[in-house]
């Protein structure tokens, strides 16, 4: 890419935008990061410490102000904002990205998608676990036809937090959108929707099994998809023994795979992409096969199946292809109807859970 890189303004430097935005922006070519806006002092300080030439804004609206200085907007700020703020930004001008998920209905996420087109400006929506090390190497196996014709497709995104942290997340206010169903729930249905297609039933269980919590915190959500595979998602916070995060199940094979993709710890950690970036040691690799004889039964962690080598996880192709759509016209790595679809399974989840029912969609 040559010229100037385009200028970026990040709102929000919380988690998500001072360990995923700005670190993935910065380090992305065609790309500057120019404003954070944060009204927080500490992050301010953060900010400023960690990249030292860009301007740091303490509301939304001072970077508005500024609209014509700047090329795309990064909405990383709590989930309620992310409407209002990626409303405001389009109708200044300016193309958008917006963390998960990008509102909390489908059909508030599909009026974000008119009004994008009615701009022609550029509307996507931060899915990195698209590009988890597991996710791809899963994408390739499927696309090898290593495993057949997928029966069932298991997922499990889970943690052992027993401790309440606090915060909007954990609010049982509704106009928050927190609860892990919108939180953790927003990568494991995106990343069931784009391996098999649309679901076409949903059925969920969702519970607050922590003291002092007030929304959900142990959510199960079933998915029956069009082409007949079913997907079983699992997202926890209060999960003692953690199981395997990939368990694929088809007709010629089956893919176990244990541990999560490594990039935010290293994120977390200060780390930024590099060589070897988002590669996992030998040991964590999955496995394909067929678990041993049939009076056998063996297990992945007990030898079954041969392993399988991690791809790498890229969460920097996300803004490397953002960058290559308003540079050069590429394709939206994540198109906010990409996102009203699952937002519209979430939205069913929801009810089947409350109503104990399973919904058709």
């Amino acid at each position: 890419m040559t010229g100037n890189p385009l200028r970026v303004g990040l709102v929000g430097y919380g988690l998500a935008g001072s360990v995923f935005h700005a670190p993935l922006i910065a380090a992305t070519e065609g790309l500057a990061l120019d404003t954070v806006v944060t009204s927080n002092p500490e992050r301010q300080r953060q900010a400023r410490a960690a990249f030292p030439d860009v301007t740091v804004a303490a509301t939304p609206d001072e970077l508005f102000g500024r609209a014509g200085e700047l090329d795309l907007i990064v909405v990383a700020s709590p989930n309620k904002t992310h409407v209002p703020l990626t409303t405001a930004a389009l109708e200044a001008g300016l193309p958008v990205v917006v963390d998960k998920p990008v509102a909390g209905t489908a059909a508030e996420a599909r009026e974000l998608a008119a009004l994008a087109e009615k701009r022609g400006l550029l509307l996507s929506v931060f899915q990195n676990r698209r590009w988890d090390n597991d996710f791809l190497t899963l994408r390739g196996l499927l696309a090898e036809g290593r495993l057949g014709d997928v029966y069932r497709f298991e997922s499990r995104f889970e943690r052992w937090r027993p401790q309440l942290k606090g915060g909007w997340r954990e609010s049982g206010d509704p106009a928050e959108i927190g609860g892990l169903l919108y939180d953790l729930g927003s990568h494991v249905v995106d990343q069931a929707l784009v391996l098999f297609g649309p679901a076409t039933s949903v059925y969920a269980e969702t519970d607050i099994r922590r003291e002092g919590a007030r929304t959900d915190d142990d959510t199960f959500i079933a998915l029956t998809h069009a082409g007949g595979v079913r997907s079983h998602l699992y997202v926890s916070a209060t999960t003692a023994q953690l199981g395997p995060r990939f368990r694929v199940l088809g007709s010629k094979a089956g893919y176990v795979k244990h541990g999560l993709d490594p990039q935010e710890a290293a994120l977390r950690d200060g780390l930024r992409p590099g060589a070897d970036w988002g590669t996992e040691p030998q040991e964590l690799w999955g496995r394909v096969g067929v678990g041993g004889p049939p009076s056998g039964g063996e297990s992945a962690v007990t030898g079954g199946g041969e392993p399988v080598p991690t791809l790498p996880g890229d969460y920097p192709a996300y803004y490397a292809a953002v960058a290559q759509a308003l540079l050069a016209g590429g394709p939206n790595p994540v198109t906010a109807l990409e996102a009203a679809a699952a937002l519209d399974v979430l939205e069913a989840a929801r009810r089947s859970a409350r109503e104990k029912v399973t919904v058709t969609l």
